[in-house]
């Protein structure tokens, strides 16, 4: 249940102001039908962060602990500094072509979250927690509490967010997470 819930936790709040949710923005401006574009979300997310936690699964077994917890440990501080720098949305990343607005959606929102600090993040939840179902779903969900809202509201809830502040929380997340990991915190609990 911890894997899930941080995991919810941490992806909504990095998510808040990230390119993907730009992205979600444009999407619901461009083609005005959030069912489709909010499917589409829905299973790039599943499709992407399934495959993040799967490397996050294969590096817990490739590794030996020590260097893994050293690995994550830094990787979660790291995050934490990444969080604070802002995202803008690439030219590549916008949706183009007559393809259907839940297939534009689709392709457009995976491939604007290879490499994203939400990808990245579920790799390392993924690592760290050693349950990737858990992560795989927190990370889901998480995508969707930041994504949906952009879908049906638009730019006034991107307007009616502190976005330094949920951004500062994040990261401070992540560094507790990075310190907590570093210290050993939870090998005596299994995790």
């Amino acid at each position: 249940m911890e894997a899930f819930l941080v995991s919810t936790g941490i992806v909504a709040l990095a998510e808040i102001g990230d390119k993907t949710q730009l992205l979600a923005f444009v999407l619901a401006t461009q083609f005005r039908r959030p069912l489709p574009i909010v499917a589409g979300i829905f299973v790039a997310t599943v499709v992407n962060h399934f495959c993040a936690a799967a490397v996050g699964t294969w590096l817990t077994e490739l590794m030996g602990p020590n260097v893994l917890r050293w690995i994550l440990g830094l990787g979660f501080i790291a995050m934490a500094a990444w969080i604070m720098v802002p995202d803008e949305i690439d030219e590549d990343d916008k949706p183009s072509g007559n393809h259907g607005v839940f297939v534009a959606t689709l392709i457009a929102f995976f491939l604007a979250e290879m490499g994203d600090k939400t990808q990245i993040a579920t790799v390392a939840l993924a690592a760290r927690f050693d349950d990737m179902a858990s992560v795989v779903m927190g990370t889901t969900l998480g995508m969707m509490l930041a994504n949906v809202p952009a879908v049906y509201l638009g730019r006034k809830a991107a307007t009616a967010v502190n976005l330094k502040l949920v951004h500062g929380i994040a990261a401070a997340i992540f560094v507790v997470l990075g310190i907590a990991t570093l210290m050993g915190v939870g090998e005596a609990v299994g995790l």
